[in-house]
């Protein structure tokens, strides 16, 4: 495993190993959305060689090295409230974000 300044946190670790019937939550920045690039996650069971992986006792996340370029120093989390539920990335790279916190700017 390569160290990077991306980290999850225990709770989106947790979540991740509910639902991913053994596969790993694979993260990516595409370009696109509504404030020029958008978080993609996709389950996935395949890496490729330039691949980042994150792991813990019970999950591991995957980026490939284009997109950890734009999420050096980025938190994967997992929120819920009354209103939503989801993965959230705290990225302070962006300099702006839309409404839903899946498209941001750099």
């Amino acid at each position: 495993m390569e160290q990077t300044a991306f980290t999850v946190t225990e709770r989106a670790f947790s979540r991740i190993a509910e639902i991913a019937d053994g596969a790993r939550l694979r993260i990516s920045v595409d370009g696109g959305g509504c404030s020029g690039f958008q978080y993609k996650y996709l389950f996935d069971v395949n890496t490729q060689d330039t691949d980042i992986i994150i792991n813990s006792p019970c999950a591991e996340v995957v980026i490939d090295d284009i997109s950890m370029g734009f999420l050096q120093g980025a938190q994967l989390d997992y929120t819920e409230d009354l209103g939503s539920a989801g993965f959230e990335i705290k990225n302070p790279n962006s300099t702006a974000k839309c409404g839903c916190g899946n498209s941001f700017a750099i």
